[in-house]
């Protein structure tokens, strides 16, 4: 099924004459996908080949490495920024750190901006990525007005929240790839200012820091709130508000290292590009560790080529104890029990915390999921870097209490599900409605298949 989208056209004639231009080569780069598509004989599975590494956490036996790729390294276009809407149109392949810089040239910017630059915008959706403006946006995906999707046949839907392809827009969010190519999105963008301004209110108990996080997601007063739990004595929440000038500015993108500055400092001022990727070296997980190291080698060694050296040298990593780096979202009602419970069992700090709230009952969850849980607001809970002890899998440890607490476990990284299990939680009546319609013959794997198995190393 093709259906359209209605876009009022720019204000002013050169900047239409420009979007024209852009959605004419973006119109010959999805040519050349669909006819990459229509070539394949269906008797492999596909994968797709980008220009940036995925942010998935690497895996030593993940069968994405030998399979087909269908190149999608051209969709790295912003198409259109309206200052007046407030709306971009881009191709899935733009990183954030370029969507933030042209962006901002505007004074606007992305409402959620995940915390690595080389996030692209169609990897946030695959991923549900979320940030410091979730305790009152939701995900990345949840500012998202439209989809262009390419199936697994070669037809190009758009996709909308009230079209009729409204299934396929919501069940592509967290579909990691699985539910056909998403070519270009359409998306809000928010006022910004130059600079951000941080204070970091310390607590010593958990009652304290969740009625500080209620109190200024119920009164709206900062633009920003996430932060790190250091120790079960001492929590620190960072709230940052936009501010048009700044006495001094910060940066931890080389010998700082940002997580331990929110301990020490009080307050903290960066420009806004500079806040939203405070976290690029590493959240808590930051590499090298030491000052030596760092200062010889930290400027070069960012997120990204971590993360590239992990695709690249998987056959390397542990595949029967792999370290722990996950993020659970974990209802705010259940957060006391869930961390008295963490502390007993895990004991790994610190933990990178974000408040969520809950904006939309997502489709791609189950009815029953949805149907016992009261919570408004998530705490998502973040561990980088957790050496697993002895034979215990603590990966699965973490699956079940979650199910047990109504927590959700991003599927990021390492999955251990029983199958029955994993679609007791999200939802396969609408998972399977909407693969019939963007890969029937199941070219990019289910969800089940590629998160839990194929990344896993089973066939």
């Amino acid at each position: 099924m093709v259906t359209s989208i209605q876009v009022d056209a720019p204000s002013a004639p050169v900047a239409s004459v420009a979007a024209s231009e852009a959605e004419q080569r973006h119109a010959r780069k999805v040519a050349r996908i669909v006819a990459q598509l229509r070539a394949h004989d269906g008797s492999r599975p596909l994968s797709l080949r980008k220009k940036t590494v995925s942010h998935q956490v690497p895996k030593a036996h993940d069968r994405r490495h030998s399979d087909d790729k269908i190149d999608v390294g051209e969709l790295t276009e912003i198409l259109e920024i309206d200052p007046v809407r407030r709306i971009c149109v881009a191709e899935s392949g733009v990183t954030f750190a370029d969507l933030v810089a042209a962006t901002l040239a505007h004074g606007l910017v992305p409402i959620v901006v995940p915390e690595l630059k080389t996030i692209t915008i169609g990897g946030a959706v695959a991923g549900c990525s979320i940030e410091s403006m979730s305790f009152v946006h939701g995900g990345f995906h949840d500012t998202c007005l439209a989809y262009e999707v390419i199936t697994a046949t070669g037809e190009v839907l758009i996709c909308t929240p009230d079209n009729a392809n409204r299934l396929v827009f919501q069940m592509v969010h967290g579909a990691f790839g699985t539910l056909g190519i998403l070519a270009k999105l359409t998306f809000r963008l928010v006022p910004a200012r130059p600079f951000v301004h941080v204070v970091y209110e310390k607590h010593a108990t958990l009652a304290d820091y969740q009625a500080a996080i209620a109190r200024h997601a119920a009164a709206r007063d900062v633009d920003f709130m996430d932060g790190i739990i250091h120790s079960p004595e001492l929590y620190v929440l960072s709230v940052g508000r936009f501010v048009d000038a700044a006495p001094y500015t910060n940066r931890y993108d080389w010998m700082k290292v940002y997580y331990q500055s929110t301990r020490t400092r009080d307050e903290d001022y960066l420009t806004t590009p500079h806040y939203f990727f405070r976290y690029d070296r590493g959240v808590t997980n930051v590499r090298p560790k030491s000052f030596l190291g760092r200062l010889l080698f930290g400027k070069f060694l960012a997120s990204t080529r971590w993360l590239q050296l992990g695709n690249k040298l998987h056959w390397l990593l542990s595949s029967k104890h792999p370290t722990i780096t996950l993020d659970v979202f974990v209802p705010f009602s259940k957060v006391p029990e869930f961390l008295a419970w963490y502390e007993r069992e895990f004991g790994f700090f610190p933990l990178w915390c974000v408040p969520y709230r809950r904006v939309h009952d997502y489709e791609w969850l189950s009815d029953a999921y949805w149907a016992g849980l009261g919570d408004e607001m998530f705490l998502d809970l973040a561990i980088y870097g957790m050496r697993q002890r002895g034979a215990t899998n603590y990966h699965r440890v973490m699956e079940q209490k979650l199910r047990e607490l109504g927590g959700i476990k991003t599927l990021i990284a390492h999955n251990y599900y029983p199958e029955d299990e994993f679609w007791a939680i999200w939802n396969k009546p609408n998972y399977d409605a909407v693969k019939a319609i963007v890969d029937p013959r199941n070219l990019f794997r289910d969800l089940y298949t590629k998160t839990c198995k194929a990344a896993m190393g089973r066939a």
